[in-house]
């Protein structure tokens, strides 16, 4: 201890009390923030997790279609596709479910192929994109040699199926 001016001057750190509890709520707050971005973390993966198990479901229901078109079997193709189902073909002709579904069974496939798939989700909706590879002969007997771009819209239903809602093709050059 030292004196100044008669007086006792302490070396010793004196507690302060006020301050003390100024670092109780920077601590509070910091667990909190830890806390908060651990929560967004979790709940960001779950929805990454759950997106590619929708991808999963819906490259499937490609294949599915796929293997429609590669079998020439389209019982295969009616469950994928939705009541209010609108397909734009290649060469601008816009078709209901039934009208794709008739043009479907008239065609006949000698190979068909998907290349390029990819899958992108919104939630309840996904779009699948890819590349058709086709030979065959329409309804009408015409030889068709196909090389399109297709983007194809899903949705999952109110029963959790997910069907199809919209196709579009563009034929490559």
């Amino acid at each position: 201890m030292a004196r100044l001016n008669g007086r006792v001057l302490n070396r010793e750190p004196v507690f302060d009390s006020s301050s003390q509890s100024k670092k109780d709520p920077m601590k509070k707050s910091s667990v909190w923030c830890v806390l908060g971005v651990v929560l967004l973390t979790s709940c960001a993966w779950a929805q990454i997790k759950s997106a590619s198990e929708t991808e999963k479901a819906i490259f499937a229901l490609e294949h599915q279609w796929l293997k429609s078109q590669q079998t020439n079997n389209v019982d295969l193709m009616v469950p994928l596709l939705a009541d209010k189902f609108v397909e734009t073909s290649s060469d601008g002709k816009v078709t209901n479910t039934k009208e794709t579904l008739a043009t479907a069974k008239a065609t006949k496939w000698d190979s068909v192929d998907y290349q390029e798939m990819k899958v992108t989700t919104f939630g309840d909706a996904a779009v699948a994109i890819g590349l058709f590879v086709a030979k065959g002969t329409d309804d009408k007997g015409k030889a068709l040699d196909l090389h399109e771009r297709f983007t194809d819209t899903w949705v999952k239903m109110a029963n959790g199926k997910w069907q199809c809602v919209a196709s579009h093709a563009s034929p490559l050059k």
